[in-house]
């Protein structure tokens, strides 16, 4: 009887599943059909639309927590950069300031010692005029001298004889004598 139940049942929802289909031309669709079909694809759709909509969203809202996170960060980056850059200026200015104050001192240092070598030259050469104008001097004394002392030697080679020789050797002696005893 199992069989003949089976059979009954088997014949009936084949017949039912053999008018059973899917009709997509929309004319000749019924409304019934219609909510059929939106029905199940809202019931079996629901969870996976639902899943892809939230994935979707959680995706958005990651991409934009991201570019924001990104934004705070590249801002950082830049006001960092800009603070950088204004002190690398305001270090650049202090080098320049400091290189031209650097190099006018310098300067200044240079002119006055080159003043300074001018002046020991100068004093150099003077104390050389005067050292060799006081040699030619003396030198010019020494001939005068010699010339001087020569002539009267001869003058008096030629003046003197003997008698007045003696005389002039006596004369010295007593010099000397008196010398020696106010020495005593």
């Amino acid at each position: 009887m199992e069989n003949g139940i089976d059979s009954i049942i088997s014949q009936r929802f084949w017949t039912v599943a053999n008018n059973f289909g899917l009709n997509t031309n929309l004319l000749e669709t019924n409304l019934i059909n219609l909510g059929v079909v939106l029905g199940l694809l809202i019931y079996f759709g629901k969870g996976s639309l639902s899943n892809l909509l939230k994935n979707r969203k959680f995706t958005i809202l990651n991409t934009i927590r991201d570019a924001e996170e990104r934004y705070k960060e590249a801002t950082y980056k830049l006001e960092q950069a800009k603070t950088r850059l204004q002190q690398a200026k305001i270090k650049a200015n202090d080098i320049r300031t400091s290189g031209l104050s650097q190099m006018e001192r310098e300067k200044k240092d240079l002119i006055d010692a080159a003043d300074g070598d001018l002046k020991r030259l100068e004093d150099s050469k003077n104390a050389t005029i005067r050292f060799e104008k006081q040699r030619a001097i003396e030198q010019v004394q020494q001939q005068v001298s010699r010339l001087a002392l020569e002539r009267a030697l001869e003058t008096l080679k030629n003046c003197l004889n003997s008698e007045l020789h003696l005389r002039m050797i006596d004369h010295n002696i007593g010099l000397l004598r008196a010398m020696e005893s106010t020495l005593e």
